[in-house]
């Protein structure tokens, strides 16, 4: 299985996050591209810095000219011109000018960003997660409706930018799988539009649930509520480093050079077979898993709405969502809506078809699963690359092009869509065999 681990001995944020990703070998001019679609006034610039002797890839956003600081910072600089400012609090950590500050988004218009945006519905689905758990995290803790957050901090322009281009990131890094190591939150307080709050802050508590959290001798923020929402969409769990060969190594820099320990986010990517299980061929290895899966039944619902709700639930982690048709009682037609889902991720979702649906009752059991591993391997067709899904250990047992992939060449180039999958597979084969 390819996995990507995090070293968060220094916490996480946005941009740790996206140098992290351009160190590991994801294209700057990827991340360069999709700011420039967003079409929001922003770029992105990357620099080469070193943080207590650690060569790093440090990304910062430029919005309007003006690049982002540590919260601390900002609001000791600001603090008077904005101890009036109304609305609530929404911090990802990296603070934003005056000027974007008075650019505050609801919910809904960043969602409608991200759904323009020209990205993969996959990265899309990402990018609105990451942002659905910020919102939902600072409606907990604020005690109001998440669609009445009016976000400021996390809603200007560079937040965007950070989280969509780590969903983009994220894809183009072409792994099954984020674990993580332990988090180092940091320690003290750090001001922000309420004052004075302890580190770390409640939203970044909030999204942090769950995950094993310390604090070490740094006395600021080193996990953002960025990087928090980061971490509770991608990784899928969090232990030491696990048995694996690496292939990456990529060094994100955070904003400031602490004195005797790196403040930088570490990311391997690499091949591991823990948990394989041999099925006759040991080239044919399976991972061996335990999956959730939650049924209910639907009769009087919208179908526009069980769209909606499938596309909610791959934002949450959701492995896998289908419907079936079914008789059900009075001979009404019905849905059965099936949710696949990691453990962890059973309750969230859970709450979730409730709270969308009309059902009255959610089935949920636990049942083990063989999966292959998989692995993408790109092939350079007449219209550009198309990545290759490949499943199976040792010798490819299944291919496939990927869709996504596919699609947007066709689109782009105006041929057949299955003109372009049949030739990716062409090219993948004589690779393969030549």
């Amino acid at each position: 299985m390819r996995i990507a681990y995090l070293d968060c001995f220094s916490g996480i944020s946005g941009d740790m996050f996206l140098g992290a990703l351009v160190d590991a070998g994801v294209p700057f001019e990827l991340l360069e591209r999709t700011v420039a679609d967003l079409n929001i006034d922003a770029t992105v610039e990357l620099s080469r810095v070193d943080r207590a002797g650690i060569s790093a890839s440090k990304v910062d956003v430029i919005v309007r000219g003006e690049k982002d600081m540590p919260r601390d910072e900002f609001w000791t600089a600001h603090h008077d011109a904005h101890k009036n400012e109304p609305g609530h609090e929404q911090h990802t950590g990296e603070a934003k000018s005056s000027q974007q500050r008075q650019h505050g988004r609801h919910l809904k218009e960043i969602l409608s960003i991200i759904s323009s945006a020209a990205i993969s519905a996959n990265a899309k689905r990402t990018a609105s997660g990451i942002f659905r758990a910020l919102g939902e995290a600072e409606a907990k803790v604020h005690n109001v409706d998440v669609e009445r957050i009016h976000f400021h901090e996390v809603g200007a322009e560079d937040a965007i930018v950070d989280v969509v281009c780590a969903a983009v990131g994220a894809e183009a890094l072409n792994v099954e799988r984020f674990i993580a190591s332990p988090l180092n939150v940091g320690g003290g307080t750090v001001k922000c539009s309420h004052g004075a709050m302890p580190i770390p802050t409640p939203a970044t508590l909030e999204l942090l649930k769950g995950a094993p959290i310390y604090s070490g001798d740094i006395q600021k923020e080193l996990v953002t509520p960025t990087g928090a929402a980061i971490v509770k969409v991608l990784v899928s769990s969090f232990q030491a480093r696990p048995r694996m060969t690496t292939e990456k190594i990529g060094y994100g820099a955070g904003s400031r050079n602490f004195e005797g320990q790196a403040n930088v986010l570490r990311l391997s990517v690499g091949e591991t077979l823990e948990a394989a299980v041999a099925l006759g061929d040991a080239s044919c290895a399976a991972a061996h898993e335990e999956i959730a899966i939650l049924e209910a039944n639907l009769d009087d619902l919208n179908p526009q709405l069980i769209g909606y709700i499938a596309e909610v639930a791959f934002s949450l982690g959701a492995l896998d969502v289908f419907t079936v048709p079914v008789q059900m009682k009075k001979n009404r037609p019905g849905t059965l809506l099936t949710v696949l889902a990691k453990p962890q991720d059973e309750a969230k979702l859970r709450d979730m078809i409730f709270r969308e649906s009309s059902t009255l009752g959610i089935r949920v059991r636990h049942e083990q699963r063989y999966a292959l591993p998989r692995r993408h391997e790109a092939v350079d067709t007449r219209w550009g690359a198309v990545r290759m899904k490949i499943a199976g250990n040792g010798k490819a047992l299944q291919y496939a092009p990927e869709y996504e992939d596919c699609r947007r060449i066709a689109s782009e180039h105006s041929v057949p869509l299955k003109a372009v999958m049949q030739e990716a597979i062409r090219r993948y084969l004589d690779q393969k065999n030549g």
